[in-house]
């Protein structure tokens, strides 16, 4: 506890040097920074003005090594940098950046050598050579002005004058401030000034005015990225990992975290980008708001289970017990079966999923003899327009909109659909079974009707002059009252119509009530669905984050080709486009392989990880290798050849990996929301992906033929973005018409 009154705070870049510190400074760093906030002026911390610099300070860290701090108040101490005592000084940069307001620190000497050292060899020409051709400055098409408009550090312009080679830009990047790195890589891919500012530079830029000389102010601005924990700090001393995520939010993350928004509000963004880091942050926002006690008015909630055991694992890293203690941390359907079983608690049928569903339709249409209807479709129009829309009467049915289902179905086909429907819940129950999508309507049903009578109940109280009628309550003893003042929902975009009706009614109609975090271009399931017609409007409070943290530049780009031209919704009717996405994260190209037939594909998969494996520069633990295949059956093929070959095969099923020490191996759809340092995505076969079944629709059904090959897309896309450092793609036969030219010419 620092009771000096001392602020000492850890600049973002700061904190990388610390981790490359000897084991032994480490450890009289985390000391220096008590004595520090115990009384800067200690005479063992020697701290003294560095010459010729009203702000730059040095202490002594240990008999070798020196922190460099920024005084920014009296009492108030920013750690810019810890340095050998023999190291240059007096090259040292700092000031507020004009556009972002935030405080920026650059080291000219290392940035310059950073540089230098990637210099293109000079191969020795003959005597009589013509002079070289000067090379092309890589920023020569932008004026320093520009530049300086962009957010790029003034300091840096004369270096980046140099810039002749990629390799040299990300040298500069390495040890320049986060904004100048975005800015110029955001340059170099292609893109315009305009484009640039808009997608780059507005999101972080400053709200007000900004005075250079006020670097108190910069310190608490979201663009001045800072740690002042004591326990964050020693994790990054003790463990080797800073947990940056639960430490240093980006600008535009910390801004949307620390947002009141006046309704329900979205985040969007492409994979890696932070989404469900800002949803995990909002949720500590927000508990910390609100007054003591012991109850749970907070709901962070996603589309399955798995998910929701991560989330509650990350929650509780970032804020211990405490944090939980006021946190229901549950899966979208586990809460809508607690919602119908506290209402029914009699009811032990059995929950059965989408393909079990399809099965009991099946049979019912062989049983009735009915040869005309597809029972994909009829679950499918079942769940999404008569469950979806909460269709309780065949009347209401005939009136229902059927938007995105694709084929029209004339007045005498609806009414047969709504008595095979009927049909259908009857074998349910006869079985003891229902569906999620079932259980789900109804528990919207019942928050509806929650909703309704809390308030008929607070009109009533209104009328009364504020007084409160018992009568008008629940009849359980407790006052009726929302289950929750805040919702936090991560995966938005899986969530079915029934879900969100639920969640609509689940908590008041005020500032902060709903936040929902999600991605439409990795939608894997067929839940489409537009917010405001069930009751959420977030028109105006929809926001985005565009910097993937996850995977590099060059497996950005393999997988925006993947997506191609399809057009993808913002759950709320209007087109969502990945614009600005972009990585500062810099590795190989991904790489194609093709093969005859499958069999030769597993022994080429076997062979790459063999090849890994005998190389120690590139051998890492087989458990940060996963390969991801179209099926389930292919999957058991591929670990069964990885087994022959020594390779130890870990499946991930439903509820996760399967073991610890392995290869992982799943289906696409297993994949979302993990990640690895190496992807291998095999069986990525013209005919597998997308599923030779999808061109049957081509003629019959335009709507549903779209919709599946976007939602083939969209899982290719997912299994692509789980890759950290490289990503390799197999094929046997014709490639997949999803890879394209660049990832099909690599091999």
């Amino acid at each position: 506890m620092n009771t000096s009154g001392v602020t000492l705070r850890l600049l973002d870049k700061a904190d990388k040097e610390i981790l490359k510190l000897p084991r032994t400074v480490k450890g009289a760093f985390f000391d220096f920074q008590h004595k520090f906030k115990a009384n800067p002026h200690t005479t063992g911390l020697k701290l003294q003005q560095l010459k010729g610099d009203s702000r730059l300070w040095s202490a002594r860290v240990s008999d070798d090594y020196r922190a460099l701090l920024l005084r920014l108040a009296d009492d108030d101490w920013l750690i810019v940098s810890v340095k050998h005592r023999k190291d240059v000084y007096d090259r040292l940069s700092y000031a507020v950046n004009q556009v972002t307001g935030g405080i920026e620190y650059v080291d000219l000497e290392v940035v310059e050598e950073s540089v230098l050292r990637r210099l293109p060899a000079s191969p020795s020409a003959p005597a009589a050579a013509p002079e070289p051709v000067k090379p092309q400055e890589l920023f020569a098409d932008w004026s320093d002005t520009q530049l300086s408009d962009l957010g790029v550090a003034e300091p840096l312009l004369p270096v980046i004058r140099t810039l002749t080679t990629e390799d040299q830009l990300l040298g500069l990047i390495e040890y320049a401030p986060q904004l100048t790195g975005e800015v110029l890589l955001a340059l170099f891919d292609g893109k315009s000034f305009d484009d640039v500012l808009d997608q780059v530079t507005a999101p972080v830029a400053a709200a007000e005015p900004v005075d250079p000389e006020d670097f108190q102010a910069a310190a608490e601005r979201p663009a001045t990225v800072v740690t002042t924990s004591d326990e964050a700090l020693r994790e990054a001393l003790e463990g080797g990992d800073f947990g940056r995520w639960k430490v240093f939010l980006h600008p535009t993350q910390a801004k949307l975290v620390e947002r009141r928004y006046s309704g329900p509000a979205r985040v969007g963004g492409g994979p890696g980008t932070g989404k469900t880091i800002v949803a995990l942050h909002r949720v500590r926002h927000l508990v910390r708001q609100l007054p003591p006690g012991r109850d749970k008015p907070v709901l962070l909630t996603t589309y399955n289970k798995n998910l929701a055991a991560d989330l509650r694992s990350r929650l509780l890293e970032l804020g211990g017990e405490e944090l939980v203690a006021r946190v229901d941390v549950s899966h979208v359907d586990q809460l809508a079966l607690r919602i119908v079983r506290e209402a029914e608690p009699g009811s032990g049928k059995q929950a059965i999923d989408d393909s079990q569903a399809v099965r009991e339709w099946r049979a019912l249409l062989d049983e009735l003899g009915e040869e005309g209807w597809d029972p994909e479709f009829l679950h499918d129009e079942w769940t999404q327009v008569i469950l979806g829309q909460a269709v309780a009467t065949r009347t209401d049915y005939f009136r229902a909109r059927r938007a995105g289902r694709g084929r029209n179905i004339t007045r005498g086909e609806r009414a047969e659909i709504w008595q095979l429907a009927e049909r259908f819940t009857q074998r349910l129950d006869r079985l003891g079974r229902q569906t999620w999508d079932q259980v789900a309507e109804r528990a919207a049903r019942l928050e509806i009707g929650r909703e309704q009578r809390i308030l008929s109940i607070a009109r009533q109280r209104e009328e009364a002059g504020g007084l409160d009628n018992i009568h008008l309550q629940d009849g359980s003893g407790g006052w009726l009252r929302y289950r929750y003042r805040h919702i936090i929902v991560d995966e938005a975009q899986d969530l079915r119509p029934a879900h969100w009706k639920m969640l609509r009614a689940m908590a008041p109609r005020q500032a902060d009530d709903l936040f929902l975090v999600g991605d439409t271009h990795q939608r894997i399931y067929k839940n489409q669905v537009t917010l405001g017609s069930l009751g959420i409007n977030i028109r105006g409070r929809s926001s985005k984050l565009s910097l993937s943290y996850r995977t590099t530049r060059q497996i950005l780009r393999s997988a925006l080709g993947v997506l191609g031209e399809s057009s993808y919704d913002d759950l709320d009717g209007a087109d969502e486009t990945l614009a600005g996405y972009r990585s500062v994260l810099s590795g190989r190209v991904p790489a194609g392989h093709p093969f005859a037939d499958w069999a030769a594909e597993r022994e080429g998969i076997a062979a790459l990880i063999k090849q890994w494996d005998e190389d120690p520069k590139s051998r890492i633990p087989h458990e940060q290798i996963a390969i991801c295949v179209p099926t389930n059956q292919m999957a058991t093929e591929v670990a069964y050849t990885l087994s022959l070959r020594g390779i130890r095969p870990v499946e991930i099923r439903s509820d996760g990996p399967n073991g610890s020490e392995g290869v992982h191996i799943g289906t696409m759809f297993r994949f979302k929301g993990l990640e690895y340092q190496r992807m291998i995505i095999a069986g990525v076969a013209d005919g597998l992906v997308p599923r030779e079944t999808v061109s049957r629709f081509r003629t019959t059904d335009p709507v549903r033929y779209r919709h599946e090959m976007q939602r083939a897309r969209s899982l290719l896309f997912v299994a692509v973005t789980r890759a950290r450092d490289s990503m390799d793609v197999f094929w046997h036969g014709t490639p997949s018409p999803f890879l394209g030219p660049a990832l099909t010419s690599s091999c």
